[in-house]
């Protein structure tokens, strides 16, 4: 079906609407054929900086000569790259090479070889500088739906909403274009193109404004997904559900890595495991942890003096006496990271329910480590984990390596680092997550507790993008061209959990068996050493 157009939006607004209505409406108009391709943001500016130069001569041992000058904008002696580009190859090559005079020559300079520097002068200089100018951006929006699980409900009358901004206060917007599934629109500078029912995969659009200063923003991509639904609720009718892609939503939070994935949530939203409630006293549970009780008890929060040796056994491990005294601490604890769950989901895009139950598996919410064990934290990181998380997370190794490197050190990139230096970032990475701390109330860190939340939310967030990479190099396809949404997730917590060399042997092999990529064929080829990543994802997806 050709999208329509309809008039009558303002100018102001500048918007695209993708409306959810099939009928024809009052005022319509077809889209015009685009024009040329977008030439793509082309905008800078000249500023004139001001800066003292250094005026630097290269001079001769034997005939006390100029050979060049060399002008430089900073203290110190020029850098080899800057007598190379000023005096060119053959004075560099024997100036470079030039030994430094002994005691007996230094009487006689002019038995001397090679070439000296010597500063000459030093005054103000300036210059012009380009600087880009930010260039004009789409984004994107529901417009008549209701967020509900990750997912939006929409009615009849809901738009997706296309809307055009330019940053530079004396240039305007002129126009949009795009296709959505292959079919053309412009808009000048506004209009409403209907959208059709698609299938579970969505239809692409692409989009981008086109500004007066002459240049167009990037053309943007994005893949929007309705399907009609009957209501439960009786008299209802015909709802949709609408799913949108796109690295320019501006709406509710995506579900979780469906970005990264390119992979959109079950219809109708995800299962309870991967969501993120309204409120963070929904994620509160009341699990009798026996691990957890047991610290709680040898710390002196739960109180067990009615049971035999204060509710402990022999080996450390709690009696059914301890546990049941221990219950109430028990419940208090095991929701005390609640709302920092909640609030680090809503800013990550992990799901809340997911980052609870991998806390619950991984270490009972007891962020305590014993000496000689490889794992810290509330998720249990390892050093192996912190590479995962430095790695296939850029943005937030940008945010962490200037804590503890120099900055022009971390702008090589985490790949580019030598060994030992990744050794030292790393360590750094782990620390930050270890809350054990014998001076403390409780041997525990509490505000390094908290802090580690939003940490491992960013690890989990590498997991996915390094899952992803694992189905891409496989498959040579988007991982949710691949595979479904929930069994990407479950995925990631393999990796999370064993690493990517045991999903990338059960990946290859669930391929070469000739399978279908799902977790019922790939958790059959995990290896033996492998397989206690089974159980694994069994406890956090129930």
């Amino acid at each position: 079906m050709r999208p329509r157009l309809r008039a009558g939006w303002t100018a102001i607004t500048l918007v695209i609407v993708l409306g959810l209505a099939l009928a024809p409406a009052t005022g319509t108009r077809r889209a015009r054929a685009l024009g040329d391709e977008p030439p793509g943001p082309d905008r800078a500016a000249g500023i004139t900086v001001y800066y003292t130069a250094y005026e630097w001569l290269l001079i001769s041992w034997a005939f006390n000569e100029v050979a060049c000058h060399v002008v430089v904008d900073h203290e110190g002696l020029p850098t080899y790259g800057e007598v190379y580009y000023a005096c060119g190859e053959d004075i560099y090559d024997r100036w470079v090479t030039t030994a430094a005079c002994d005691d007996a020559e230094s009487s006689n300079p002019q038995i001397c070889r090679g070439y000296y520097l010597q500063l000459w002068d030093t005054f103000p200089a300036h210059r012009e500088v380009a600087v880009a100018l930010p260039p004009p951006v789409v984004w994107v929006t529901l417009d008549g739906c209701t967020s509900v699980d990750s997912t939006h409900l929409c009615g009849r009358n809901a738009s997706l909403v296309l809307t055009a901004e330019e940053p530079l206060p004396n240039e305007t917007i002129d126009r949009l274009e795009g296709t959505i599934d292959g079919e053309p629109f412009v808009c000048d500078p506004a209009c409403l193109i209907d959208l059709f029912p698609t299938g579970a995969q969505g239809v692409p659009i692409e989009f981008w404004a086109y500004s007066s200063y002459g240049d167009s923003s990037l053309v943007y991509q994005a893949q929007v997904r309705m399907v009609e639904v009957v209501s439960e609720i009786p008299g209802e009718g015909l709802q949709w559900y609408v799913d949108v892609l796109s690295t320019q939503w501006r709406g509710t939070p995506l579900a979780g890595c469906s970005q990264v994935w390119e992979a959109f949530p079950p219809i109708g939203g995800p299962p309870g495991w991967l969501l993120t409630p309204e409120t963070p006293a929904e994620l509160a549970t009341e699990i009798p942890y026996e691990y957890l009780a047991s610290n709680l008890l040898l710390q002196g929060m739960a109180d067990a003096g009615d049971c035999p040796n204060n509710g402990l056994l022999p080996g450390g491990q709690i009696s059914p006496c301890g546990l049941e005294a221990a219950l109430p601490a028990v419940t208090d604890w095991q929701n005390r990271f609640d709302e920092l769950i909640f609030e680090v989901a809503l800013d990550t895009g992990v799901p809340a329910q997911l980052l609870k139950n991998l806390f619950s598996r991984e270490s009972q919410f007891w962020p305590g480590v014993f000496t000689g064990r490889p794992e810290v934290g509330l998720g249990q990181l390892t050093d192996n984990g912190a590479d995962t998380t430095l790695l296939w997370n850029p943005s937030f190794y940008e945010q962490f390596c200037p804590l503890v490197l120099e900055a022009e050190t971390c702008e090589t990139g985490y790949p580019l680092l030598d060994e030992e230096t990744q050794e030292m970032l790393r360590g750094a990475l782990v620390r930050s997550v270890d809350a054990f701390c014998p001076d403390c109330p409780l041997s525990i860190d509490l505000q390094q507790a908290d802090f580690s939340v939003a940490i491992f939310a960013e690890t989990i967030l590498a997991n996915c993008e390094q899952t992803g990479m694992v189905l891409y190099n496989v498959y040579g396809l988007p991982p949710g061209e691949v595979a479904s949404y929930e069994d990407l997730w479950r995925f990631t917590l393999v990796n999370y959990n064993a690493g990517p060399g045991c999903l990338g042997l059960a990946i290859n092999e669930t391929d070469r068996a000739g399978e279908p990529l799902d977790w019922e064929h790939v958790s059959a080829h995990l290896t033996p050493v492998c397989d206690g990543a089974r159980d694994y994802v069994a406890d956090i997806t129930r």
